[in-house]
């Protein structure tokens, strides 16, 4: 067993503490994450360590309501896109012709528009409410998840293996379920942590436009926008949410770099 690196183990206590955050943040808070407790832009004091934002709200308590709700679009949005992309990747993979045909060309043409002019078009039209933001985001990012899913799939289902399944007669679902997503996993796994950063910074650049999460829900993005001017003044209110986003970004990052090292020496081995 190939033994764990430094960078590996911070990018997994990096996850590890944002995971905590996304499930209890809330409930950490000493402070409502709309509660008004001080002046705008003091600075930190006992009980308020973090010190206070534009409109005197307590930051620590804000970053905390923050990371359920940045951690959590971001989360949904992957988790929706590679629903979509996987299956549809697959599915056109082993069907060919037409079919693989039809839904290529369609992806093409959805991936031939920039990601954010797309998602600001459908957002300015239908708003930014929470589910119109993920489900916007995951349509855009399935694109990409379906191309990597079909270039696996097919390389899969050249295999003997597959060949041997098909001549017993097993079926589309079956191929998929027992042949495909088990050899196609590592790959895939790499790829949801790379599309999870990719989306965690698209939803906080929406945010920071004003077309992400609204108010009255804390959003580390959306933070960053609203206490910028303090640069102005020397302040660090601003600091600390644009940190956090850092932080998530680069502990995901070491752990797919990780995995996708470790995936590279057990392929040169098994050569």
């Amino acid at each position: 067993m190939n033994r764990i690196p430094l960078t590996a183990w911070i990018g997994l206590f990096l996850i590890g503490l944002n995971l905590v955050l996304f499930l209890f943040g809330p409930l950490l808070a000493p402070f409502g994450q709309e509660e008004i407790v001080g002046a705008p832009f003091d600075g930190p004091m006992p009980g308020h360590w973090l010190g206070f934002d534009q409109n005197g709200r307590d930051m620590l308590s804000r970053l905390l309501y923050g990371a359920q709700m940045s951690i959590g679009v971001s989360l949904g949005a992957v988790l929706l896109s590679f629903s979509i992309g996987i299956p549809l990747g697959f599915f056109a993979a082993i069907r060919g012709g037409w079919v693989d045909l039809a839904l290529s060309r369609l992806v093409d043409t959805v991936m031939s528009i920039p990601v954010l002019i797309s998602a600001l078009v459908v957002l300015q039209a239908l708003g930014s409410s929470l589910p119109v933001l993920i489900v916007t985001i995951a349509c855009l990012d399935s694109t990409r998840v379906f191309r990597l899913a079909r270039l696996v799939a097919q390389g899969i289902n050249v295999m003997e293996y597959a060949e041997v399944a098909r001549l017993r007669g097993e079926g589309l679902w079956w191929m998929i379920r027992k042949e495909i997503l088990p050899n196609a996993l590592p790959p895939l796994v790499a790829e949801f942590g790379m599309r999870f950063c990719f989306t965690f910074l698209f939803v906080a650049g929406l945010s920071y436009l004003g077309l992400g999460v609204q108010p009255p829900f804390a959003d580390w993005g959306g933070m960053v926008r609203d206490n910028q001017q303090g640069i102005l003044y020397g302040l660090y209110a601003p600091l600390f949410p644009a940190a956090a986003i850092a932080l998530v970004t680069i502990g995901v990052n070491l752990v797919v770099d990780w995995m996708l090292a470790g995936r590279t020496i057990v392929q040169g081995d098994n050569r």
